[in-house]
C-alpha cells in the first residue's frame, strides 16, 4: 500500500508540474520581399571598410540677402560625413563672423553639405527652422563653405510639395 501511496504522489507531482501551455500558432508571411532597414550612421566605417576622421568647417564670403540679422545653421547628418554633437549649430553675423564650431566625422572630405537654416540674432532661442541650404565644400581636412555659393531648398512649409 504503501508503494501505491508513493507511486500517485509522484505522480500527481508530477502533473502539477507538466507544461500544458499550448503553442501559438505563428503568424501567416506577408506578401512580397522581406525587407530590412538599419541604420549606418554610427557605423559607416564597418559598413564601407574606409577610416573616420575629423574635419572642421570654416565659413566665408557673404550673401546679404542670406545673413540679414544673422544667420543660424544646422548641420544635416549625410553620408559621408556626420556632425560631432557638440559642434553642428553655427551662427553667423551679418559681416561673415563665425560663433561655434562645425566638427564632423567623416570617411572623405565633404563635398556638399546641408544645413537647416534660419535669421535670427546671435542669442536667439532655439526654434523651428526655415528650410534647407545647400552649400559646396571646398578642402580636406580644413575645408571651407562659401556663403555667397549656398543655394537656399524649399522651406520647411513647401518641403516635399511637387
Amino acid at each position: 500500500m504503501r508503494k501505491l501511496i508513493a507511486l500517485l504522489s509522484v505522480l500527481f507531482c508530477c502533473s502539477a508540474f507538466a507544461d500544458t501551455t499550448t503553442t501559438p500558432t505563428p503568424p501567416a508571411p506577408l506578401p512580397g520581399p522581406r525587407v530590412s532597414l538599419f541604420s549606418t550612421t554610427v557605423d559607416w566605417h564597418g559598413v564601407t571598410g574606409l577610416p573616420l576622421s575629423q574635419y572642421t568647417g570654416h565659413f566665408r564670403g557673404t550673401d546679404r540677402t542670406l545673413l540679414k540679422n544673422g544667420l543660424i545653421l544646422y548641420y544635416l547628418d549625410a553620408f559621408p560625413c556626420y556632425g560631432e554633437a557638440d559642434s553642428v549649430r553655427v551662427w553667423i553675423s551679418p559681416m561673415g563672423e563665425m560663433v561655434g564650431h562645425l566638427r564632423l566625422v567623416c570617411i572623405a572630405a565633404p563635398k556638399e553639405i546641408k544645413f537647416a537654416y534660419r535669421n535670427a540674432p546671435q542669442d536667439a532661442e532655439q526654434a523651428e527652422t526655415t528650410g534647407l541650404l545647400t552649400c559646396p565644400a571646398t578642402g580636406d581636412y580644413e575645408f571651407e563653405i562659401d556663403i555667397s555659393k549656398c543655394k537656399r531648398g524649399p522651406d520647411w512649409a513647401d518641403f516635399g510639395k511637387k
